[in-house]
């Protein structure tokens, strides 16, 4: 997302964006990450933009499914997400998610702001800096990097 100066003040003051497609074999998406979500988003850490959940059949057909029946024991209060819905995720990038996703599975595809880093964000853009380069290292990359040095260090 770009922000420009012609946007609104609220607008200019946002952290950066993130997503995450979250794929769950044989649809058991247990609700286990559901509290820690919500403990993100009341600490102000994250601000959820968008929210959308996904399944694709054993035959490849891909289904939207809404938050609400994602709580059928009651155990988790859902409806905190009901309506996250920002405009940043097009069906375009929805469909491109479950390309992704293997058969037989369901997805939550997750657009959110790293409010903790608002200010920041916001203080380097009115200093006329502007972010270039981004990524994420794969837990498993720094797994297997600490296992190499570990064996490196063991004589």
């Amino acid at each position: 997302m770009t922000v420009t100066s012609d946007l609104p003040q609220s607008m200019t003051e946002i952290g950066p964006i993130d997503y995450l497609v979250l794929e769950f074999p044989g649809n058991k998406m247990t609700g286990e990450g559901f509290p820690l979500l919500v403990d993100l988003v009341d600490r102000g850490i994250i601000r959820v933009l968008d929210l959308v959940f996904i399944t694709k059949a054993v035959d490849g057909t891909v289904t939207g499914f809404d938050v609400s029946n994602l709580d059928a024991d009651g155990e988790y209060d859902l409806r905190v997400f009901e309506g996250a819905c920002s405009g940043l995720l097009a069906p375009e990038d929805v469909a491109e998610a479950a390309g992704v996703l293997e058969p037989n599975c369901s997805a939550g595809v997750i657009v959110y702001e790293n409010a903790w880093a608002a200010p920041l964000a916001t203080a380097v853009r009115r200093g006329g800096g502007r972010l270039v380069a981004s990524g994420r290292i794969p837990v498993q990359d720094i797994l297997a990097a600490l296992d190499d040095q570990d064996a490196a260090v063991r004589p």
